[in-house]
């Protein structure tokens, strides 16, 4: 019985150690591809705001 509960608790804790890395590198993974989005989204925005038209058509409301 006592063996049982150390497999369990061994079992348990390399279930734990796998989930937290695979875990792990999907936040890791995330975390890079929303930072190279975040700085793309700046740069288009920031270039588009730099080279925008001049002529801006305007929307008469009456």
């Amino acid at each position: 019985m006592f063996w049982k509960i150390v497999g369990g608790l061994i079992v348990a804790w390399v279930a734990f150690m796998v989930l937290g890395s695979v875990l792990g590198f999907l936040f890791k993974a995330v975390l890079w591809i929303a930072i190279i989005g975040g700085v793309v989204f700046l740069g288009t925005a920031a270039y588009g705001a730099i080279t925008g038209k001049k002529d801006h058509k305007r929307i008469n409301r009456y």
